[in-house]
């Protein structure tokens, strides 16, 4: 017995068209990357789903994913640590937070320090 469609959200994103013109647009958006004096990056501690080891986290990045791996990849090397940059977000393993903001802040960079 087929399924019974009550919305479009059944459907799992795709959708129909009748359209004969339609042409699908499959460009993305570039994000470009802020300069570093117009970047307002948050610095957290975080130990979430790290098996209580803590981590510090740079929020608030804006710009490619090839710049925030590079920012990453300079801090983790000045750290002397490892970390990931994905999703906005660079992860720091350890606390660096302080030595963070100044690295960020030596660079330019605008950070708050957030939580305790």
């Amino acid at each position: 017995m087929a399924k019974k469609i009550n919305d479009l959200s059944s459907l799992g994103g795709f959708v129909f068209s009748t359209n004969k013109d339609f042409e699908l647009d499959n460009q993305q958006e570039s994000t470009e990357t802020l300069a570093p004096n117009k970047q307002q990056l948050e610095a957290h501690l975080d130990k979430k789903n790290r098996a209580g080891k803590v981590a510090t986290v740079i929020k608030g990045f804006v710009g490619t994913d090839d710049d925030l791996k590079e920012l990453g990849k300079m801090l983790k090397t000045k750290c002397g640590v490892g970390g990931s940059a994905k999703d906005g977000e660079i992860i720091i393993q350890g606390n660096f937070r302080d030595k963070i903001m100044e690295i960020l802040q030596k660079e330019g960079y605008k950070v708050k320090r957030v939580g305790g």
